[in-house]
């Protein structure tokens, strides 16, 4: 039995093993994530008796569950229990504040806060009924006979399924950007990231179309570009690996694994080596380390941890379905890695470099070091009092009851991998920056006519793409405080959820530390009109925590501009990837917002088609403000990426945006 299936068949037998019994409180949660800590701990915090309900037996979902490299967008957007939560972590780290850690401490802090709060938490709780009257849910019930009664609920679940059972509507998959307004989106016209790079053949006989589609790609046209459709982005588990060999087991294989499976993965490979591309580990894998010996591996690349496209039942799926998808997931991977270690036609530096890597033996103990929790990005998500769309997200209307901001770019991973043009691509992968903006109350409460005390801080009131801005372990965890600070009031006035005084709401959450206001400026227009094809630091994609400035005597490229705190060395860059539109000759100009603080040897990389064209050094104390990186021959399409990392820098590493002049050879 796999790691994913015997994770779940404990909480089955669990929930056989114990007594039925009746558990009453004020404040009932279902869902043992972070936000669900964070609610119930605020909710007793408050005076009020809160218990959590959860399916398995770990506690913190996520955060605890292998995502140890917080995705953050902007720590100043994040407050109240959620940045009490990560200074908690820098303490044992013996730093101010930890946004890295291992999954094993972020567990332990979590549980400890709970029994701090007095906190009882229930495992192996599988829903089975919901029992409303008129409004109202009085009582939800296990499948082992276990009753919960409360005068509020909330679903801090990452499946949304105490929402779906207590009649309240919701929506999954993508929605046609015609239905709200927004041009991000349904089907993809163009999916630029995580894209092969090079054309790799989708037939079992190459050329031959009679002969079947390879393993891992779907039939069909995708859809029409911008049209709604019932596709998942896709899930993975977030693996903490170590390169440490007293501390590493060996990553086994799965029980049936057979290489041909991976044949796509395979002319992959070869076409990049043929291609003369530079291939690595890190070319499949995002290694992102969280200490000196532990990773937090995620999804990187064309063919990687995503298992794209079979997850689409997951959301409304029974349990024993839903077990299936997390073993079908965990064997996937696991055939990732194991291919990657072992396969011929892998190159010898990325085997080597994989053989490297085993399962720390002090994570994870009772599944052999396998995640506890898949990554279910996204599932249901309610149609609330208030539907949070791209248009909160890039500012253009903003929710005036704000109980959280959110702060990470709408980011949504591919949903299809089809043939198109007889090759491989992927489709669905969407990275666009935001500036931090309000999160809405209406959000999190269904319609009064649905159910009247249940708030919903996870599976929100969203459409997919402001979903996948929202959807950061952060903001569930701000969410889940302000949820249950509102369920809070509710119950002292005796009131629906939905007929909170927001003026009340919104100062008890000040007083306890929530960010629910962004007062410095947003991105605006270009304040300089620069000729030639330019890209704003909001149009990049952002590795680290890179903090958002602006200053008033600079306006070069957008109103603000991003900088690295000059801390974190290695750890950060921002990558641009401008879509070309014809292949000809190119300056490429880096802007930045000069100071003396500034670095003077900033890294920055130029790359085309897989290949490295030129690494410059820039010294951003310079005056001007711009530094010509040189004229290179840039092929259409988006395969050029400008890096600007801040490894081994010696000041402050600043990225305001990258120009595109053409620059076409003198005739002869």
């Amino acid at each position: 039995m796999n790691a994913a299936a015997l994770s779940l068949s404990i909480a089955v037998a669990f929930t056989i093993s114990c007594s039925a019994k009746v558990i009453e409180s004020e404040i009932c949660v279902y869902g043992g994530t972070a936000a669900g800590v964070s609610a119930a701990c605020t909710a007793s915090r408050l005076g009020k008796k809160a218990v959590i309900a959860e399916f398995g037996r770990h506690v913190g979902g996520l955060t605890s569950g292998g995502l140890g490299w917080t995705d953050i967008g902007n720590k100043a957007a994040i407050g109240g229990f959620a940045h009490d939560f990560y200074k908690r972590l820098g303490k044992y780290y013996g730093k101010a504040e930890a946004w890295y850690f291992e999954p094993h401490v972020a567990e332990r802090e979590l549980r400890d806060l709970l029994e701090e709060s007095s906190v009882p938490i229930y495992f192996g709780q599988r829903l089975a009924t919901v029992k409303k009257e008129g409004t109202r849910i009085v009582e939800i019930a296990m499948e082992n006979g276990d009753v919960y009664r409360a005068a509020m609920f909330l679903d801090c679940s990452y499946e949304g399924d105490l929402m779906a059972r207590a009649g309240v509507k919701y929506m999954t998959g993508r929605e046609a950007n015609a239905r709200f307004g927004e041009t991000l989106n349904g089907v993809r016209a163009t999916t630029p990231s995580h894209q092969f790079s090079v054309a790799v053949d989708p037939y079992v006989t190459p050329g031959d179309t009679s002969s079947g589609l390879l393993p891992f790609v779907q039939p069909g046209d995708g859809g029409v570009p911008g049209d709604g459709d019932l596709c998942v982005q896709a899930y993975n588990f977030r693996l903490c690996l170590t390169n440490n060999p007293v501390n590493r087991n060996p990553i086994e294989p799965p029980a049936d694994y057979n290489p041909k499976r991976f044949e796509l993965f395979g002319r992959y490979m070869e076409a990049l080596v043929k291609a003369g591309q530079k291939v690595k580990l890190g070319s499949f894998l995002k290694l992102d380390m969280v200490t000196p010996e532990k990773t937090d591996i995620n999804n990187n690349g064309a063919f990687s941890t995503d298992y794209i496209g079979f997850n689409y039942d997951y959301p409304e799926a029974d349990y024993a379905t839903r077990a299936k998808i997390w073993s079908a997931h965990e064997e996937y991977i696991r055939g990732v890695l194991t291919f990657l270690a072992t396969d011929h036609r892998v190159p010898e530096n990325v085997r080597a470099e994989m053989r490297q890597w085993g399962f720390p033996k002090d994570e994870f103990l009772d599944t052999g070091g396998w995640p506890h929790q898949m990554y279910v990005r996204e599932a249901r998500r309610m149609l609330g009092s208030y539907i949070m769309t791209e248009n909160e997200c890039r500012g253009s209307r903003k929710a005036a009851d704000a109980v959280g901001l959110g702060a990470y770019n709408m980011d949504s991973h591919n949903t299809q991998r089809l043939v198109k043009n007889g090759r491989v691509e992927n489709e669905g992968d969407v990275q666009v920056g935001v500036s931090p903006y309000p999160i809405s109350y209406g959000s999190i409460v269904p319609a009064a006519s649905e159910c009247s005390n249940l708030l919903v801080p996870v599976c929100l009131s969203a459409t997919h793409i402001a979903y996948g801005s929202i959807r950061m372990e952060p903001v569930f965890m701000i969410l889940g405080q302000s949820a249950a600070t509102a369920a809070s009031i509710a119950i002292d006035h005796s009131s629906a959820i939905q007929e909170v005084d927001y003026a009340q709401l919104r100062a008890q959450l000040t007083k306890d530390g929530q960010v629910l206001a962004w007062t410095a400026p947003v991105k605006a227009a270009p304040a300089t009109k620069l000729e030639g094809l330019v890209l704003d630091d909001a149009e990049a994609e952002r590795k680290g925590d890179w903090i958002e400035s602006t200053n008033a005597g600079w306006a070069r490229v957008g109103a603000g501009y991003l900088h690295d705190g000059n801390e974190h060395k290695g750890e950060m860059s921002i990558r641009w990837t401008p879509e070309i539109v014809e292949a000809a000759q190119y300056e490429i100009v880096l802007h930045f917002a000069p100071n003396p603080n500034r670095a003077t040897n900033v890294p920055v990389t130029i790359e085309a088609g897989g290949k490295e064209l030129a690494a410059v050094k820039v010294n951003e104390k310079e005056a001007s403000g711009a530094k010509s990186l040189g004229l290179f021959f840039l092929p259409a399409g988006k395969l050029t990426s400008i890096v600007v990392s801040n490894k081994n820098t010696d000041g402050h590493v600043i990225a305001d945006g990258v120009q595109l002049l053409r620059k076409d050879p003198p005739s002869k």
